[in-house]
């Protein structure tokens, strides 16, 4: 687990703008098969994260959730790595963290996204190999 988390990110990362609407983030997280998406501002940089368990506690507690924009709903606390971290340290971050996915980035732009599922796998694929 010393290999760089770049091996394992998906390096096609779909985002979503800061003024998206909810319609537009549940759409793109369906239509890609998505469990999160980085939400990012009018230059690029990371903003934060909408993941589907955040849409999900937000339809529960309010009950006009298609008003509200990205920004109002995504998860600010982000974990960004750069792509030569090793897996075992961003692996640890995410449990530190408590969360599932973390975004690779490499001067200020986006490379990739790691989900939890992303290292279990290579995990997996290591003891069996």
């Amino acid at each position: 687990m010393n290999k760089p988390i770049s091996s394992l990110m998906e390096k096609h990362v779909t985002t979503v703008d800061v003024d998206d609407t909810i319609d537009r983030i549940e759409e793109l997280l369906d239509s890609h098969k998505l469990s999160c998406v980085p939400v990012v501002d009018s230059k690029g940089n990371c903003f934060g994260v909408i993941s589907s368990p955040d849409i999900v506690h937000f339809h529960a507690i309010h009950k006009n959730l298609r008003t509200k924009r990205a920004w109002e709903l995504c998860t600010h606390k982000i974990i960004e790595v750069s792509p030569d971290i090793a897996v075992k340290e961003a692996s640890e971050l995410m449990v530190k963290n408590k969360i599932h996915h973390i975004v690779i980035v490499d001067n200020g732009i986006i490379r990739g996204i790691v989900s939890s599922v992303d290292i279990v796998e290579e995990y997996l694929l290591k003891q069996n190999a």
